[in-house]
């Protein structure tokens, strides 16, 4: 099938983020005189306006970044920490076994804009007021609202009037729910906005010393201390079906600052591959590399039974492995090297065998014992109604019975001088918990990834980062920048992002026609997020899949479903040709808004 729509190529900058406007937003920074990492900065306030069901200025963000002449990624983790109240004690004596998926129990402290703010002091060019003029201008103005987040609205609006009452004023104009495609506005949280540039502009005249009063102004100022009067309101109905108080404090936030490290690379042929490290699930697409170099992929027909099952099953292991040893390196040891060693991996791929598996088999790195996590019985009630069916699930998405699920937003940037980022922002949708009301934003609930189980590397611990999905990707070629990528989707983002990067770097496919092969993935692995879904054996593909490739893999012992052509992720992708005189660019279609420009 031909492409349904070319691979963007220009001269002087390429963008591609999960919404036209983040992207026409970034594609204007670099036109004024921006970088990319500006570019990307702005995109991102964007996205926590136009994709609020998605995201938010409560939740999180992972992000990678490439600064022209260097050799390695910097990784920037804006997930933050569970509160110092968050013991596995506190949850007992509220008789939970689970962390719920919405609500004030599983927030953190919000990462995003940490994690934005420490992208533009270090490798940005740009103002504050600068980067964040677009998303200002699209809160207080307004913007054409999606059709999922009027769908989202919709079904929660019962939620909304009854008992979150700020999630009412903020996305209830007039009591009413807004249709798609008309012109919302988020007047709060364009003020929050607005009082973070002044407080910052107040401070200095320069540039580093206002962002400095940014980060003030939201983790020990304004935006603190409304978060704290907010918990300390009262208790909110959440999942459990009961009213919980919030752990977090105005002191979490204080406390806390994003972390800026070399992120983990790995070699595949002529490419050097960067994620963020095992506080999130990104060294997943590594040892995935490290698996299929066993094989030799480049001979066996894309898309055919032989590439899916491999491909497959050494996702299975892989993912195996993030469940075994995962967690916030701070906090638990984490043996990377061991999980990417090559005779650890060949040992691991040779359990590849022509039918498929339906066990979780984690492996013995260095010769270590696994540990994984219990699958804890669900605190939740059976549903009374439809907006409780969704709370009892922690992903973003409003669940329908008729589409598959997908999540989260991404922004992919590369400029003229050669600089690369790529980002995963996400938490604090709509869904998760009640808007505050005079800030605009709801607090995010990445705290139901943590187990309620002792001796974990994901365990819950006071202070400890939950082990997030987000995972952009950036890459290089022979020592040169050369493709910065990204998907919504929760735990299959590292499947959908592999089969990308494979299409490009094994088959050959320019970027655009390498976002439109069909996709699928494992739900062998539970799921990161509340209820924990996990569904042994099944295998996931689009109806594009020739029929005859699914009658094999069933032969094989795949437990196959077959869902709608161009349902599986929205991979965003920016880069350089391999000669480094253009840059390009390409998004899915899947989805429709997600959004490639190129100049």
């Amino acid at each position: 099938m031909p492409p349904s729509r070319p691979e963007l190529l220009g001269t002087s900058g390429a963008v591609a983020s999960t919404h036209w406007l983040a992207s026409s937003a970034a594609m204007r920074i670099m036109a004024d005189g921006g970088n990319a990492f500006d570019a990307a900065v702005a995109a991102g306030f964007v996205l926590q306006v136009v994709e609020p069901h998605f995201n938010g200025l409560g939740g999180d963000v992972s992000i990678l970044a490439h600064q022209a002449g260097g050799q390695e990624a910097r990784e920037i983790c804006g997930q933050g920490p569970m509160p110092a109240a968050a013991t596995r004690g506190a949850f007992a004596e509220l008789g939970l076994t689970v962390i719920p998926g919405s609500g004030l129990l599983p927030a953190c402290v919000p990462g995003a804009f940490g994690g934005w703010m420490r992208l533009l002091a270090e490798f940005g060019t740009l103002r504050l007021e600068d980067v964040l003029r677009p998303a200002i201008r699209y809160a207080d103005d307004g913007f054409p609202l999606l059709p999922e987040t009027s769908h989202a609205i919709e079904v929660l609006a019962p939620l909304f009037r009854e008992e979150w009452h700020g999630s009412a004023r903020t996305y209830l104009p007039d009591g009413k729910v807004p249709a798609a495609g008309s012109r919302f506005r988020n007047p709060a949280l364009a003020t929050t906005y607005r009082r973070l540039v002044a407080e910052a502009t107040s401070a200095s005249p320069d540039r580093e010393a206002q962002i400095g009063a940014a980060l003030d102004a939201f983790y020990q100022g304004f935006v603190a201390e409304k978060i704290g009067e907010f918990l300390a309101s009262g208790p909110v109905l959440d999942a459990t079906g009961r009213r919980h108080r919030g752990l977090l404090t105005p002191d979490d936030l204080a406390r806390w600052r994003p972390s800026v490290r070399e992120a983990p690379s790995f070699s595949y042929g002529s490419y050097r591959v960067s994620k963020p490290g095992p506080w999130s699930q990104g060294p997943v697409f590594l040892q995935q590399l490290a698996l299929l170099r066993g094989f030799d992929l480049a001979s066996l027909e894309p898309g055919g039974a032989d590439y899916v099952h491999t491909v497959t099953e050494c996702a299975k292991l892989a993912m195996a492995d993030r469940e075994a040893w995962y967690g916030d390196p701070d906090f638990t040891e984490v043996p990377l090297d061991a999980l990417l060693d090559e005779g650890y991996n060949r040992e691991r791929a040779a359990l590849v065998g022509r039918e498929a598996s339906w066990e979780l088999r984690p492996g013995a790195p260095g010769g270590r014992t696994s540990f994984l996590a219990p699958s804890p019985a669900a605190d939740d009630p059976e549903p009374v109604s439809p907006w409780m069916a969704q709370l009892r699930n922690g992903l973003p998405t409003v669940l329908r019975e008729t589409t598959t699920k997908g999540d989260t937003c991404t922004v992919v940037v590369v400029d003229r001088w050669g600089n690369m980022v790529a980002a995963t922002p996400s938490g604090g949708w709509l869904k998760s918990s009640p808007a505050i009301g005079d800030l605009g934003f709801s607090l995010g609930t990445r705290g139901q990834c943590l187990f309620l189980v002792e001796g974990h590397p994901n365990s819950l611990v006071p202070g400890k980062r939950p082990r997030t999905t987000l995972s952009p990707t950036l890459v290089q070629r022979d020592g040169r920048p050369f493709l910065a990528f990204g998907t919504p989707g929760g735990d299959r983002q590292d499947q959908w992002t592999l089969q990308f990067f494979l299409n490009v770097v094994d088959f050959g496919l320019d970027l655009q026609l390498a976002t439109e092969t069909t996709a699928f993935h494992t739900d062998q692995v539970p799921a990161s997020f509340t209820p924990h879904v996990h569904r042994p054996g099944v295998l996931v593909v689009e109806e594009t899949c020739d029929p005859g490739t699914v009658r094999e893999l069933w032969r094989r012992g795949h437990e196959v479903e077959v869902v709608p052509a161009y349902s599986l992720g929205r991979v965003c992708a920016a880069g350089f040709t391999k000669d480094g005189e253009l840059v390009r660019a390409a998004a899915s279609p899947r989805g429709r808004h997600a959004y490639a420009m190129c100049e």
